[in-house]
């Protein structure tokens, strides 16, 4: 049966509402704010549907292989004083268990994962009180001295907002263009959570709100940085606040092209404050996943075709339920993560390429390593060339007690 002899039957089987916008979306049709608060709402068989034709698209959009990178996340300190509800990675500079990672170890860590075929080290850390706006230069220039072919993905606008504030007056363009300078290659778009400044005021009251998020985004594709797109979900959130955001992201698409991809993040609950005394849902469900992942391969085509699952946030298997429900692309292998697993997730910190391969064969696709950018690349040493990962454990850990 052809593609839309197969979306024309299971359309007939939804809801009247979830089909009409389910047929706008197959007629190449922008969807509006309106339909993906539907979409998101689907259940049952309109679910089952949703996803599938959300598979269909993306086979339309991107073709059938998935994506990788490979690349190890370095979270240099735990310190952080913004206070964020959602958060279980953050410590006070005098907690026994707050850490700094120095130079040397940030350069160490970012050199092992070169040895181990990595392309990108992800840079983020807590809002360090002590530091000005040039540490960020630092850690740049260190790692550029070392390794001048890895790609630096760093820095959330969180970061960039703060470490502007410290940078003793630089405009925000030429506080970006001077990290661009020493190194950096794209940022995360993290610290999105949700784009609504009421829900953020809950979240984080102390955080940037939405505007300047958008703000140090924007700047940062007109300096010719670009970033990954993220929307957190699964907390106090609306299905009203998730299609604002989302229109939100296509709307800064259509402006600067800057966006790489789209990751919906799944709220990981247990550790944090938002669940334990303010409280939020129980994290993000399996129908909750599958719509994030299908809606937002409906809602931001053309604009914006790669959308990853987080198998750290979904686990494997839901992984590969994304895969068949519009996403195309499986992420990155990490190496180590300490922000989710402080939180409280169960789904590890590290993936062998291996291990994706194989995932994807059992959904009937094949693999490609990309870069972050998404430019198909050649590995260096396979997975299975690879020497025994060390450890996660801090190299030249430093724990800074009472004292610091």
């Amino acid at each position: 049966m052809q593609a839309p002899q197969l979306a024309d039957r299971m359309l007939q089987e939804t809801s009247a509402p979830v089909r009409d916008a389910l047929e706008r979306a197959l007629e190449g049709h922008e969807l509006r704010r309106d339909d993906a608060v539907v979409l998101l709402g689907a259940q049952g068989r309109d679910l089952q549907v949703l996803c599938s034709i959300a598979d269909l698209v993306r086979a339309e959009d991107v073709g059938d292989e998935v994506s990788y990178v490979v690349n190890r996340n370095i979270n240099f300190t735990n310190i952080c004083y913004v206070g964020c509800s959602f958060c279980g990675f953050a410590r006070h500079k005098h907690d026994e268990d707050a850490y700094e990672r120095g130079l040397d170890d940030i350069v160490a860590r970012a050199q092992e994962a070169w040895e181990l075929g990595a392309s990108e080290v992800c840079i983020q850390g807590g809002i360090h009180p002590n530091k000005d706006g040039f540490w960020y230069r630092e850690i740049l220039q260190a790692i550029k001295a070392a390794l001048p072919d890895m790609h630096i993905h760093a820095f959330s606008p969180e970061e960039i907002h703060f470490g502007q504030e410290k940078s003793g007056g630089m405009s925000l363009h030429a506080y970006l263009s001077m990290l661009r300078d020493a190194g950096l290659g794209s940022i995360p778009g993290t610290a999105a959570e949700i784009l609504d400044d009421e829900v953020r005021r809950t979240l984080s009251p102390r955080k940037l709100m939405s505007e300047r998020w958008l703000e140090i985004v924007r700047t940062a594709h007109e300096v010719g940085l670009r970033s990954s797109s993220t929307l957190m979900y699964g907390h106090i959130e609306s299905v009203e606040h998730i299609a604002g955001h989302l229109e939100t992201l296509r709307s800064l698409q259509k402006q600067t092209g800057g966006f790489t991809e789209f990751v919906p993040l799944g709220f990981i609950h247990h550790q944090t404050r938002l669940f334990l005394e303010q409280g939020s849902r129980h994290g993000a469900s399996m129908p909750e996943d599958l719509r994030l992942v299908a809606v937002g391969r409906l809602f931001l085509r053309p604009w914006i075709t790669n959308i990853q699952v987080s198998w750290v946030k979904m686990g494997l298997k839901m992984a590969q339920m994304g895969l068949l429900s519009g996403a195309n692309d499986f992420g990155g292998t990490l190496m180590e993560e300490s922000i989710s697993k402080a939180a409280g997730s169960e789904h590890g910190d590290h993936i062998e390429v291996g291990e994706i391969q194989r995932l994807v064969r059992e959904i009937g696709r094949t693999t490609y390593e990309r870069s972050t950018t998404y430019a198909r690349i050649e590995p260096r040493p396979t997975a299975s060339e690879r020497p025994p990962l060390a450890p996660a454990s801090p190299i030249g850990f430093q724990a800074l007690g009472s004292g610091y």
